[in-house]
């Protein structure tokens, strides 16, 4: 089971005191979640004022950190569309990509999602398929990528629990029922984070955590931080 430690997310600078932003933040942190269990990344790199960026620039100085605090840890990125709006932009900006992220993930619900997965593959960069419904599982299977992914997210979005946990009960039947045997990485957020994580657990999936996902622990106190988060994983839920 792979437990993937997702650093910053889009969360705004200040929402968290350890929330890593410039790359040598990131590469900091990234040491200190490896070294309490996490064995992959999902960043946001972002810009010098913050923002979050596809610019090549600022991919490369974020990987690059990484990469030499943490050698051979896998590292993806984002791709959502709130960070580049414009669906051509966006594909020019991975085009542009030299230093190349080991996977990236590509939300099924945006525009753009067949195109972007073609331009990853061309790159030899894999592909975290982000399910948040079962009619992105269906469009999975039309576009005809459910071979070519690294893996499959499901990401319920809601924030009553209960409904997130109706909606992941009913993407996992779909997966199953397309018999689509992709890895799979079930998450929450926020308020859903800790429970949509025990039933990842249950399920054997891979899982996530980091400050993108929640500021909290599990007891509803706030975290110290991404290593803080991970630890708890690995002792409450993995031992």
């Amino acid at each position: 089971m792979l437990i993937q430690a997702c650093l910053n997310g889009s969360r705004e600078p200040g929402e968290h005191p350890a929330l890593p932003l410039t790359p040598e933040e990131l590469a900091s942190d990234a040491e200190r979640v490896v070294a309490a269990g996490a064995q992959a990344l999902h960043i946001h790199p972002r810009q010098a004022d913050g923002k979050q960026s596809l610019n090549a620039q600022d991919i490369t100085a974020a990987l690059t950190a990484i990469r030499t605090r943490c050698p051979g840890i896998a590292i993806g990125v984002s791709t959502g569309i709130w960070i580049e709006p414009d669906v051509a932009q966006r594909l020019r900006k991975v085009r542009e990509w030299k230093v190349l992220p080991d996977f990236a993930s590509v939300n099924f619900s945006e525009a753009g999602a067949d195109d972007l997965c073609h331009t990853l593959r061309e790159l030899g960069i894999g592909i975290e398929a982000g399910l948040s419904s079962t009619a992105e599982v269906q469009l999975l299977q039309k576009l005809g990528l459910r071979e070519q992914c690294l893996r499959i997210l499901i990401e319920p979005q809601e924030t009553d629990t209960e409904a997130a946990l109706n909606n992941t009960a009913e993407i996992i039947h779909a997966l199953n029922q397309a018999n689509i045997l992709t890895p799979r990485l079930l998450h929450g957020v926020d308020s859903t984070t800790w429970t949509v994580l025990k039933l990842a657990l249950a399920h054997s999936y891979d899982t996530r955590i980091g400050l993108e996902d929640t500021l909290t622990l599990p007891d509803g106190n706030q975290t110290q931080g991404n290593a803080e988060l991970v630890s708890a994983v690995m002792k409450q839920f993995v031992s």
